[in-house]
């Protein structure tokens, strides 16, 4: 069965940090570029990082500097490494496997066909 599954979410004081997972399974792992997406209430859902089959990353502006994407093909495992934690990383986090393989990473939405059923990452004091 096709599947991503986050786990690691929780509540964080600023400046904490907090390690997302993303178990995958039914599908050719090493073959697929994997995103982290976030979504907070109110706001469009926003390409955070991803990670190339080839293991190339990207991340959005405002987390560059503090977070850090990684994948484990052995372990069928993408983990998302959230460092110096801000109120407005709140969200939503979701996981996403790229439609197509072998392709160079992107942040874009829409490039992504499954989807993780998402975990809670809330930054307050």
């Amino acid at each position: 069965q096709l599947q991503l599954v986050e786990s690691g979410g929780g509540l964080v004081q600023p400046g904490g940090s907090l390690r997302l997972s993303c178990a995958a399974s039914g599908f050719t792992f090493r073959a697929y570029a994997i995103g982290w997406f976030r979504q907070a209430p109110g706001k469009e859902r926003e390409g955070v990082s991803c990670i190339s089959s080839g293991g190339t990353t990207l991340y959005t502006d405002s987390v560059k500097g503090r977070f850090t994407i990684s994948r484990d093909n052995a372990k069928n495992m993408v983990y998302l490494q959230m460092n110096t934690l801000k109120p407005e990383d709140t969200a939503v986090y979701y996981c996403a496997r790229s439609v197509l393989t072998y392709r160079g990473s992107t942040l874009d939405p829409s490039q992504y066909g499954v989807w993780g059923q998402g975990t809670q990452v809330t930054v307050s004091s």
